[in-house]
């Protein structure tokens, strides 16, 4: 694909809002940030006890170049500590630091990091600036784009947030390279996603590009992670607050948020929207949107990615209750993203629980099975 710019600009009542930045260092954070005016402000990086080790030092070292004082809190990785007492914990923090409206959040991580620190931003003293510096593929892709913000509360995955929208998103996208394998791959599931959503054409372009993705090839990786920008950026223009088409992006999640907090967050949030997205790709083939044939591709292109089609630690039952405590119920119906065929992506609200049981049975891989 061809070479294109380092910057796109995401736009709110076709207003430029925010840039996304790509790039693959840190080296030109300190221009950006003085750009936003960062001389004059405080500026509180947050970030994960796994990141820290990773790039504190180094981010903290650029920034305290172009700001008034710039401080580093830290807390447990996890998605367990996505929750309202580790907010307790930074709003605490920058109060004892005196930090005030004008002042600037940075959130240098993944999803977990991301989504906490935008919640906080959005919070503290009603809200103040932040700017997101997404270290992980998943978050590069999907999480830390859209304003989206959150905290999960009691098992129940981001029911407490608010729309923020960053300052600014600059992408150092060696970061990449310093990931774990499984941290990696789940990411490409949000990946897969934007391709089977919105772009035909940009799905098999990644299955082409399948060999160069697994080497972390940096030109091809740049190209995987502005392409799912490209086409979230789409979306969430059109529908910034979710009233509308931006649900198209929960694809494989009501199922797949299920999943999560079944197994009580041990597995990633990428494997478990994998599950999802091959149960939502089975009821779209029963409800005839797909043929069989469309249907087994779909699932089975996961498999070279290392994500997962089938689990056995689960119990269908209980999953398609825990689909009923989803926040995208509306009216008592869950809001299901079907696919119609790769690249288009529908919202029906008449999917049954019995069609939801018969999928989540099809990723169900019991005991007997094994034995068979």
């Amino acid at each position: 694909m061809a070479e294109q710019t380092k910057r796109l600009t995401i736009n709110r009542d076709k207003k430029p809002c925010y840039d996304i930045v790509f790039e693959r260092d840190f080296k030109k954070l300190g221009e950006e940030l003085k750009e936003l005016g960062s001389l004059e402000k405080k500026l509180c990086i947050v970030t994960d006890s796994n990141v820290e080790k990773l790039y504190g030092e180094e981010v903290k070292a650029i920034i305290s170049e172009v700001s008034k004082k710039c401080v580093l809190y830290s807390f447990e990785a996890g998605e367990e500590n996505k929750n309202l007492e580790t907010v307790q914990g930074v709003y605490e923090f920058l109060i004892k630091e005196g930090f005030d409206r004008k002042d600037m959040l940075i959130a240098l991580g993944g999803g977990v990091v991301g989504d906490l620190t935008g919640f906080t931003a959005a919070t503290y003293l009603r809200g103040i600036e932040f700017i997101q510096l997404p270290t992980t593929l998943l978050a590069q892709v999907d999480s830390s784009i859209g304003g989206k913000t959150g905290v999960d509360f009691s098992a129940y995955k981001n029911m407490v947030g608010a729309f923020h929208m960053p300052k600014l998103v600059y992408m150092n996208l060696s970061t990449l390279l310093s990931l774990d394998e499984r941290q990696y791959y789940a990411g490409m599931a949000e990946v897969l996603k934007a391709g089977l959503i919105k772009d035909g054409i940009f799905y098999e372009w990644l299955i082409s590009s399948m060999y160069e993705i697994f080497e972390r090839e940096l030109d091809t990786m740049e190209e995987v992670v502005r392409k799912s920008c490209q086409i979230k950026k789409l979306v969430v223009e059109k529908d910034p607050t979710e009233k509308g088409e931006r649900a198209l992006l929960n694809l494989g999640h009501t199922i797949g948020h299920a999943i999560e907090k079944y197994m009580d967050f041990k597995m990633v949030h990428g494997e478990c929207v994998s599950l999802g997205i091959v149960a939502a790709a089975y009821i779209s083939w029963k409800k005839e949107m797909l043929s069989m044939e469309e249907y087994y591709e779909i699932r089975d292109m996961f498999v070279p990615f290392n994500l997962p089609i089938s689990i056995s630690e689960i119990n269908p039952e209980e999953i398609l209750k825990l689909t009923k405590s989803d926040k995208k119920m509306q009216a008592g119906n869950i809001k299901f993203i079907l696919l119609k065929k790769v690249g288009k992506a529908v919202i029906d609200t008449t999917v049954t629980d019995e069609e939801m049981l018969a999928a989540i049975n099809e990723i169900y891989f019991s005991e007997e099975d094994m034995h068979e």
